[in-house]
C-alpha cells in the first residue's frame, strides 16, 4: 500500500471539562447539588451567593399549546463560546431562570418530607431496664452478652450454647473462681425476655408468640386454645392450612378464627416497637399543582439558587495587579461564568422534562395509578428534543411533590402491554388494577393469580399469569395461599 498524507475534515464531541460539569450538575439529586454549589462557593472566590434577595419561583402552565423552546442541554450550547469579559453583564442576567412570575403557592414547611421519628435503640431500652433489674455480676455479663446478640427484630441471633461457651473462654482467661453453666445463661434470658416489648429475645417466631399469649391474664378468651395451636401446630399455622388445623384441633370453624383472630393480635417483631423504620428525608426537585383548571410545574427554589460574580474581585483583574494575580482571577471568573451557565441549563432542562412529563401523564394526575399511560424516555426525548441520555439523567434522583404525593420522575415511565381494542396499558396501571382487585376479594377465599389474569383478560388485558406473580410481587402483596384469612 502506497503511503500519503491526505487532509481530512470531520465534527466530533469533545469531553471538555466544562461539558463535564454541565453532564455532572445534570444528574445530581438536590442534595448532591446542595452540596457541589457549596464546594464551589468555598473554592472559588469570585463565586458568590446572593442572600439578601429572595427566589423566586419558576413556574409555567400545561396546556395544550406547545411548550415554549427554552435553552436546554445540547451539545451545540455546550460548544458555544462563552462571552467575553466585556460582554458578559450585557449577556447574562443573574435571575434569568428565575424572572418568570411567581403564581404557584409557597410550599414553606413542605420542601422536606420526613417518615418516622427519632428514638433509642433497642439495645439501649434493653440495657437501661437491666440496669433497673437486680442481677449479679455473673448475671449481669451475661445479660449484656445476650442483649448484644438481640437484633433489631428483637430475636436473639446467637445461641445460648455460643453464647456460654464465649462467657466460660472469658472467665478461664481472668481466672475467675465463679464459672458459670448453661442453666444459668438459660435463666438470664427468660428474664430478659420478660423485658419489655415482651418477646424480645426469643429465638424463633414460635417462642415470641408463645410468650406473649403467656403474659396474657389468664381469663382471656381462647388464650389455651391458642397455646395449644402454637405448641403443637405451628407448622400449619405458617402454611395457613386451616381445614387440617380445623380437624387435628376439634375446632370449629367460628372458633378458630377466635383463635386465629387472639394470634394475630400479637407482635411478631417485638423490636419494632421500639425501634421504628428509619428516617427518610426527600426534598421535591419540582412541584405540580392545579390552578384554574391548568397543571402548573415549578422549580424547588433549592433547586435554583441565586448565584452571581463578586465584582471586586472581578474589577481588580482591570487595576495594576501582578500578571499571576491576574491570570488568578481570570481563571476563577471563567469557571464561575461556566459553573453559572450550567446550572441554569440543568434548571432549565430539569423544568422542561418535567413539564413533558406532566402534559403526558395528566391522567394519572387527575385519576391515579389505573389512568397511567406507557411511556418511555424516548417519548420525552422526541418532544423536548434532547438525546435519551439525557433525559435518563435528568429524571434520575428526581422528585416531583404532586396532590397525590411525591414521586420520582422515573415513575412516570412504565413498559406497555397491548389490549384486545388495539390500545396499551402501561405496567403501573396494570399493577394498580391488580391491587385493586385483590384488595376487593374475598378473605377466605382469596384469588389465584390464574384468576386474576382471567378478570384482567375481561376488561381487555392480555397478560400472562407469570407476570402477574411478578408485579404481585414488586407490590409487596402475598401468595393466594398466604392471603387466605378465616376472619
Amino acid at each position: 500500500m502506497k503511503q500519503g498524507l491526505h487532509l481530512k475534515m470531520g465534527q466530533q464531541l469533545a469531553m471538555t471539562p466544562q461539558l463535564q460539569q454541565a453532564i455532572k450538575l445534570l444528574q445530581l439529586s438536590t442534595l448532591d447539588l446542595q452540596q457541589e454549589i457549596q464546594n464551589a462557593l468555598d473554592e472559588n472566590p469570585l463565586l458568590e451567593q446572593d442572600d439578601d434577595s429572595g427566589i423566586t419561583e419558576v413556574t409555567e402552565s400545561i396546556d395544550t399549546s406547545q411548550i415554549e423552546t427554552s435553552e436546554a442541554l445540547t451539545k451545540q450550547e455546550i460548544s458555544d463560546e462563552i462571552p467575553d469579559d466585556n460582554t458578559w453583564d450585557e449577556n447574562y442576567t443573574p435571575s434569568q431562570t428565575s424572572s418568570t412570575s411567581s403564581t404557584g403557592p409557597a410550599y414553606e414547611g413542605e420542601d422536606t418530607v420526613y417518615q418516622g421519628e427519632s428514638s433509642i435503640s433497642l439495645q439501649d431500652h434493653l440495657i437501661w431496664q437491666m440496669q433497673l433489674t437486680h442481677f449479679s455480676s455473673t448475671d449481669l455479663n451475661i445479660a449484656t452478652a445476650i442483649i448484644d446478640s438481640i437484633d433489631e427484630s428483637g430475636y436473639l441471633t446467637t445461641s445460648c450454647e455460643s453464647i456460654h461457651e464465649a462467657l466460660s473462654s472469658e472467665f478461664n482467661e481472668n481466672n475467675d473462681v465463679d464459672s458459670i453453666d448453661l442453666d444459668e445463661v438459660m435463666v438470664v434470658l427468660k428474664r430478659i425476655q420478660n423485658f419489655e416489648p415482651v418477646g424480645v429475645g426469643a429465638r424463633s417466631t414460635q417462642e415470641c408468640l408463645q410468650i406473649q399469649l403467656r403474659q396474657l391474664p389468664s381469663d382471656t378468651p381462647w388464650l389455651s386454645e391458642a397455646l395449644m395451636v402454637l405448641d403443637l401446630h405451628m407448622d400449619l399455622l405458617g402454611n395457613r392450612d386451616y381445614r387440617t388445623l380445623s380437624k387435628k384441633t376439634k375446632l370449629k370453624e367460628s372458633q378458630l378464627a377466635e383463635v386465629m383472630h387472639l394470634i394475630q393480635s400479637l407482635e411478631p417483631r417485638p423490636g419494632n416497637q421500639i425501634e421504628p423504620a428509619s428516617s427518610q428525608y426527600i426534598i421535591p426537585d419540582v412541584y405540580v399543582t392545579k390552578v384554574a383548571g391548568q397543571w402548573r410545574v415549578s422549580l424547588n427554589p433549592d433547586c435554583d439558587p441565586k448565584l452571581s460574580i463578586n465584582q471586586t474581585y472581578s474589577d481588580l483583574r482591570k487595576s495594576d495587579i501582578s500578571k499571576e494575580d491576574s491570570q488568578f482571577i481570570k481563571g476563577h471568573l471563567q469557571d464561575a461564568k461556566w459553573f453559572i451557565k450550567s446550572l441554569e441549563n440543568r434548571n432549565e432542562t430539569l423544568l422542561k422534562v418535567s413539564n413533558c412529563i406532566v402534559q403526558q401523564q395528566q391522567a394519572f394526575f387527575e385519576y391515579g395509578d389505573e389512568a397511567m399511560k406507557p411511556m418511555v424516555l424516548n417519548d420525552v426525548a422526541f418532544e423536548v428534543e434532547l438525546h435519551e441520555s439525557t433525559i435518563s439523567r435528568v429524571t434520575t434522583q428526581k422528585f416531583m411533590h404532586t396532590p397525590k404525593g411525591i414521586y420520582e420522575l422515573k415513575f412516570f415511565f412504565s413498559s406497555h402491554v397491548s389490549t384486545d381494542n388495539g390500545g396499551e396499558c402501561s405496567s403501573t396501571a396494570i399493577r394498580a388494577l391488580i391491587k385493586k382487585i385483590i384488595a376487593a376479594e374475598i378473605p377466605n377465599k382469596p384469588l389465584s393469580d390464574n384468576k386474576i389474569t382471567k378478570l384482567l383478560e375481561e376488561q381487555g388485558i392480555n397478560i400472562a399469569r407469570r407476570t402477574i406473580a411478578k408485579y404481585r410481587e414488586s407490590l409487596g402483596i402475598a401468595s393466594s395461599n398466604q392471603r387466605k384469612q378465616l376472619l
